[in-house]
């Protein structure tokens, strides 16, 4: 019986989803394989909980164990770290279902501690180039893992196919993909009956934009996953470098998150005209980015009928991969690419792959 211990920071929808999940799998992981998968911390920036010998998940509910949760002890980064590194039970994996800056941060530890780190936050990954690499080697150095699969299109396996290709010998030439399923669910969604500003309104009522769809409009999130792209693939590609052609003017992004929201039916007429004329067209528009050469480009793009992205539904998202052996044709991945259920399944297939190693 192989024990894999897990340290949770992050209880928001995809950390109480994979909290669930985890709940729900335990006892199949345990009989079918092998696998004693453990809980052995939860934490986020208010409160923390830690068990060596697991917390109890049977009949687990995420609600109740949330308003239980909330009555732990109060938490804080260093607290995290302090904890995490105390407790460092064999075969413990550090999981970070956040976006924070500080937990992003605690990686390098972990890693030198030799607790393996699953990440969905994109902010190492796509940050200073030369602390990606440190933590590449600092995994390699201490014979443990860094794996942040859903950094990039939620579940769908994007990055382990690329490192699988490179590492068979393959090179990648270029990359074209739409890689924002909140803008590809704003942009199938926009109609004669609902205008561009209800259906950013709608993106984020179904969760599929962050808090703040300023964040997906501005086209930042898509440019860090075309970074971590192009860094698996091998190139040396950092944010500053992306070039970007935005389609919501910067105005919109420099006053509060309430002058947004009033001043973004101002767009409506604008798309309304754009859509009628692509209607006529037979096209639709995808927000692509674009790896060539070493070069990323993220903009947005009209493409017709016949073309990989025309017919790509709601928040899906698709990866083109050309390379050196699927030429002229590329290699097409492509579904869902946003909400909580598929990227913490994709988290969770991180998270069973470091086990896959260990039985």
């Amino acid at each position: 019986m192989t024990q894999l211990n897990i340290f949770l920071c992050g209880t928001g929808t995809v950390g109480g989803t994979f909290l669930q999940q985890v709940a729900e799998q335990q006892a199949y992981l345990r009989d079918q394989r092998n696998l004693d998968m453990r809980v052995v911390g939860v934490a986020d920036i208010f409160n923390i909980i830690t068990d060596a010998n697991g917390i109890d998940l049977s009949n687990f509910d995420f609600k109740c164990f949330n308003e239980a949760f909330r009555q732990a002890p109060a938490s804080s980064i260093d607290i995290i770290r302090q904890q995490a590194l105390a407790l460092n039970v064999s075969n413990m994996v550090f999981v970070d279902c956040t976006a924070s800056y500080d937990v992003a941060e605690l990686y390098l530890d972990m890693l030198s501690a030799s607790i393996h780190v699953v990440a969905a936050n994109k902010v190492a990954a796509s940050g200073d180039y030369e602390h990606y690499k440190l933590l590449k080697q600092t995994a390699l150095a201490k014979g443990v893992k860094y794996r942040h699969e859903t950094n990039v299109g939620a579940g769908l396996p994007i990055l382990s196919t690329i490192s699988d290709l490179v590492a068979s010998g393959d090179k990648i030439t270029k990359i074209e993909a739409v890689l924002s399923g909140t803008l590809n669910y704003i942009f199938n969604t926009i109609s004669s009956d609902i205008t561009f500003s209800q259906a950013v309104q709608k993106a984020k009522e179904e969760r599929f934009s962050e808090p703040d769809p300023r964040i997906d409009l501005s086209g930042i999130d898509v440019i860090r996953k075309l970074v971590i792209l192009a860094r698996e693939s091998g190139y040396t590609l950092s944010q500053e470098d992306v070039e970007k052609h935005l389609f919501v003017p910067q105005e919109y992004f420099d006053g509060s998150l309430d002058d947004f929201w009033k001043n973004l039916p101002a767009l409506d007429a604008q798309f309304e005209e754009q859509r009628q004329q692509l209607e006529k067209n037979n096209q639709h528009l995808r927000f692509v980015a674009t790896l060539e050469n070493g070069k990323g480009t993220v903009e947005l793009q009209t493409v017709t009928l016949g073309h990989p992205f025309y017919n790509l539904e709601g928040s899906n998202n698709i990866v083109l991969l050309h390379t050196e052996r699927y030429c002229p044709h590329p290699m097409m991945i492509q579904g869902y690419g946003a909400g909580a259920g598929v990227t913490a399944a994709g988290v969770f297939a991180d998270v069973i792959s470091i086990a896959n190693a260990q039985l």
